[in-house]
């Protein structure tokens, strides 16, 4: 089947309280594993794809494998942009055939972000293309983005509420007490504010920063309204140590296939478990 956009799965995970996982595509092996591990659990997913990401694989072979593991799986599949830095970038994703897009105004002032958002928005739905907003500072880093604790804003419930009913996102990133990349020690996230907002709107909750968040506090997330989750780091992580294991073990090595296989095996066992963990199994 065709890419499709998020809202061709997201109300029904808000309303059946599950999660859709975002993982991101950061190479072949990485969108194989993936739609691996969708395809064994029957699970819908979003391919997320960070700027920086675009940059190194080429926006071409990015939407080509998209498609192709969308033809492939028969799943439905949602190609994103993450972390959106602007309506050009927005455009050029869709115009390339991107499902889906992230604006992330979040560096903006609030009123900015609200008419930026809005822009992204108009344009993407008359193109039949999701879009995720963001409000408040999510920490930690990702590709070139670096953001410190001290400088994480904690989204104002109210601030929220009135973001999504005058942009009209199709699911709202707040921020919430997750960090992009490992946590040094357990994150402290703010279910109540996840709550009030999820109540508030028709659209889920987008938990960014999922990498590393026991078990328990995703649950609960996704029970307070969070119908989204974006996994990355664990994914690098569990990638660079399969690569390292074979390498470490024979120095004579050196074709690319014999480590990249049990790197992606290692991705399609994060990617099962997480899909197990939101609860998205046999929801495709």
């Amino acid at each position: 089947m065709p890419l499709v956009s998020m809202n061709e799965f997201l109300p029904k995970a808000k309303a059946n309280k599950y999660a859709v996982g975002q993982f991101n595509m950061n190479n072949l092996e990485f969108a194989q594993a993936i739609m691996q591990a969708a395809m064994e659990l029957n699970s819908p997913f979003i391919y997320g794809v960070s700027e920086g990401a675009l940059k190194y694989m080429g926006i071409e072979y990015t939407v080509a494998i998209a498609e192709a593991a969308a033809k492939k799986s028969g799943l439905p599949i949602a190609l994103h942009l993450d972390h959106g830095s602007s309506f050009e970038v927005a455009m050029q994703c869709i115009r390339a055939g991107f499902s889906s897009v992230m604006f992330d105004g979040s560096h903006h002032s609030y009123e900015d972000n609200i008419r930026l958002t809005k822009e992204v928005v108009k344009a993407a739905h008359a193109m039949g293309v999701s879009v995720e907003g963001e409000l408040g500072t999510i920490g930690g880093v990702e590709d070139d983005i670096s953001v410190d604790e001290e400088n994480a804003n904690l989204a104002k419930p109210e601030e929220a509420i009135r973001f999504y009913e005058e942009t009209g996102v199709d699911c709202l990133a707040i921020a919430v007490g997750t960090a992009h990349g490992m946590y040094a020690g357990e994150p402290n996230i703010h279910f109540d504010i996840i709550q009030q907002v999820a109540n508030a709107v028709p659209v889920p909750i987008v938990l960014h920063g999922g990498s590393g968040v026991p078990d328990e506090a995703i649950r609960k997330s996704i029970q307070a309204g969070v119908g989204k989750i974006n996994v990355n780091t664990e994914n690098q992580v569990a990638c660079t140590n399969a690569i390292r294991e074979v390498l470490n073990k024979d120095a004579k090595v050196y074709d690319p296939r014999k480590y990249l296989t049990p790197a992606r095996q290692a991705m399609v066992e994060v990617v099962k478990a997480k899909i197990e963990l939101f609860g998205s199994s046999n929801q495709a």
